[in-house]
């Protein structure tokens, strides 16, 4: 039985809980150990008690005592999930891959430690995922595509093949990264647009075609 901690205990942690739900309904030995989460009476963590599942403080106040064998970040903002995986990576925890099992990974994929991919799925041949990316419901990589770490693509986005996703970029819901392009780091390309020339780093990218503005957060 591998003791998992949900790191975060916002709208993916439960995304992420489905996904451990059906691991587990398919014979996988996985149990949840508890919440961590900084924001104590918060919505997220009251949802999670009402779940049976304990909130074991801050990241702060769990890493002086860690328990559990592995670790999901289940945060959304990908900048805030890169800050918690330095903090985790000094713990004796290991990062968790989760796949929900109605998703498919063609051949040859080389997934990382610590993804999250979700129901309906679909991840082609020869893709090539870095850590702690999530890959939320029904999200389409293409072939010979890469998405470096800390990349969210969001519910029903298309990332074309041979494309290639800079580190903690957000990809919003049913967003379009047409074949052979790349987006920069930390970029967020919003819901529904659709790429159709190279995007920068650090920009916020909107409408079809996507046009872009540096960020203003």
């Amino acid at each position: 039985m591998t003791r998992v901690v949900l790191v975060g205990a916002g709208g993916f942690a439960r995304e992420t809980l489905n996904v451990i739900s059906a691991l587990q309904a398919s014979g996988e030995r996985l149990t949840v150990e508890g919440v961590v989460d900084d924001a104590a009476g918060s919505q997220g963590v009251q949802r999670m008690a009402w779940a049976g599942i304990p909130h074991l403080g801050s990241v702060e106040e769990f890493l002086r005592d860690p328990s559990g064998e592995a670790y999901v970040i289940a945060i959304g903002s990908p900048s805030h999930r890169a800050r918690v995986a330095v903090a985790l990576g000094a713990s004796e925890l290991r990062p968790l891959t989760l796949r929900h099992p109605s998703s498919t990974v063609g051949l040859h994929s080389d997934i990382g430690a610590g993804v999250v991919i979700c129901a309906g799925v679909q991840v082609s041949a020869d893709v090539r995922i870095g850590a702690h990316v999530h890959l939320n419901p029904n999200a389409t990589i293409g072939h010979d595509a890469v998405l470096e770490d800390f990349v969210s693509v969001n519910p029903g986005a298309i990332v074309s093949g041979s494309t290639t996703i800079g580190s903690s970029t957000l990809l919003g819901a049913g967003a379009v990264v047409l074949q052979g392009l790349s987006v920069g780091a930390g970029s967020v390309v919003g819901a529904a647009a659709c790429v159709t020339r190279d995007v920068p780093s650090g920009v916020t990218a909107i409408g079809v075609p996507a046009r872009w503005s540096a960020r203003s957060d």
